[in-house]
């Protein structure tokens, strides 16, 4: 018989002390800095392709300094928003708040309008680099650990081949096996992975 599983586990909530810096170390040092005020610089811009962590870490550091002006996917954004986080930018070298900003490319390279880019690459930029394979093994066995679940090596390398390989996707994907396992008290097992996956489906 199947158990009543209670989701009163907590809200996962990005911050700090749960983003896996791997290769980011600096760029996860000066986000930090530039939250806590540590640094002079008006404006800091974090680019990287999508699951780098980009914006974990503008949700880590909103929560550390509520006064940051925040500006994510800033290659998605109108005229109107450009014209916004422009003039944002302008008034932060001014003494207004400072401002964080992410995209999937470097300054020069978003199609924006040219003063914006500009204004973009005033202050710090920092490359979000890709966790390696490695890196994400030994990410989720630590989660795994911390849950009190068994993760065996067949099991990760299913987790780290066949699903989207960014953190947040692989997160969620643990969490719920970890509660269909206790809810069918059955061991963690490809078969139950493939289950648990199909029932998710449907």
């Amino acid at each position: 018989m199947q158990q009543l599983v209670l989701d009163i586990g907590p809200a996962f909530e990005p911050d700090f002390n749960n983003f896996v810096a791997g290769p980011n170390a600096e760029a996860v040092a000066a986000v930090r800095d530039f939250a806590a005020g540590a640094t002079r610089e008006a404006v800091l811009y974090l680019w990287g392709e999508p699951g780098s962590g980009r914006t974990h870490l503008l949700n880590a550091a909103s929560r550390a300094n509520a006064r940051l002006v925040l500006a994510d996917d800033v290659e998605k954004l109108e005229a109107s928003a450009q014209q916004r986080l422009f003039a944002a930018i302008n008034a932060a070298r001014e003494g207004a708040p400072p401002v964080l900003a992410a995209g999937r490319q470097a300054p020069a390279q978003l199609a924006l309008r040219e003063d914006l880019r500009t204004r973009l690459a005033w202050g710090l930029v920092y490359q979000l680099k890709p966790l390696s394979d490695t890196e994400k093994a030994a990410h989720l066995r630590d989660q795994a650990a911390r849950r009190g679940l068994r993760l065996p090596d067949e099991v990760l390398a299913y987790l780290l081949t066949r699903l989207p390989r960014d953190l947040g996707t692989l997160n969620q994907v643990l969490e719920g096996l970890d509660r269909y396992s206790l809810a069918t008290q059955r061991p963690l097992t490809v078969p139950l992975l493939r289950e648990a996956l199909e029932r998710k489906k449907t």
